[in-house]
C-alpha cells in the first residue's frame, strides 16, 4: 500500500511494539513514582485506578521496557524484580529498604575504581551496576520515633 505521495507507509522498527491502552497505563503508573516497584505493586496500582490489565501483560510490558532501556530493574531482598523509570545516563541508586524510595546518584570515584581494578586484572570493556540499600531519612526518623 502507498500513501497519496506514492511513498510506502512507515513500518515500525524491528522489535517495536504497539503502544496499547494497557502499556500506556503501566507507563503512567511508573512515571508517577520515585520508588522501585514490583510487577505485583504495579498491578495493584492499576487495579486501584480502575484499569483492567492482566498480570501477564504487566510482566511483559515491564520486561520490554527494561530491555529497551526505559526502566532500570533491581532484584529485591526477596528475589523479586522491581522497576523504576530512570534517566538514560549512567548512574547508581540509593534505595530505601523500608519505603522503596530510590535516588539516582553519580559516582566518579566508583567509575575510577572500576576502571583501575579492571585494568589491574587485564579486563577491558567492563560495565557495572551499583545499588546501595539502606533506610531513607524519613523512614529512619519514623523508626526512631515509634514508642517501644
Amino acid at each position: 500500500m502507498t500513501s497519496r505521495t506514492g511513498a510506502a507507509p512507515a513500518r515500525p522498527e524491528p522489535g517495536a511494539t504497539r503502544q496499547t491502552r494497557q502499556r500506556t497505563a503501566v507507563d503512567e503508573v511508573l512515571s508517577h513514582s520515585t520508588a522501585f516497584s514490583t510487577a505485583a505493586q504495579i498491578h495493584a496500582a492499576l487495579a486501584d485506578r480502575g484499569e483492567r490489565v492482566g498480570m501477564a501483560t504487566v510482566y511483559r510490558t515491564l520486561q520490554r521496557m527494561s530491555e529497551s532501556g526505559a526502566l532500570d530493574a533491581i532484584r529485591t531482598d526477596e528475589g523479586e524484580m522491581a522497576y523504576r523509570r530512570c534517566s538514560r545516563s549512567h548512574h547508581h541508586h540509593l534505595v530505601c529498604r523500608s519505603c522503596g524510595l530510590a535516588v539516582e546518584v553519580t559516582g566518579p570515584p566508583v567509575e575510577a575504581w572500576t576502571a583501575r581494578v579492571a585494568a589491574e586484572h587485564g579486563f577491558t570493556g567492563v560495565s557495572h551496576d551499583l545499588e546501595i540499600f539502606g533506610q531513607c531519612g524519613e523512614c529512619a526518623a519514623e523508626a526512631t520515633s515509634v514508642p517501644r
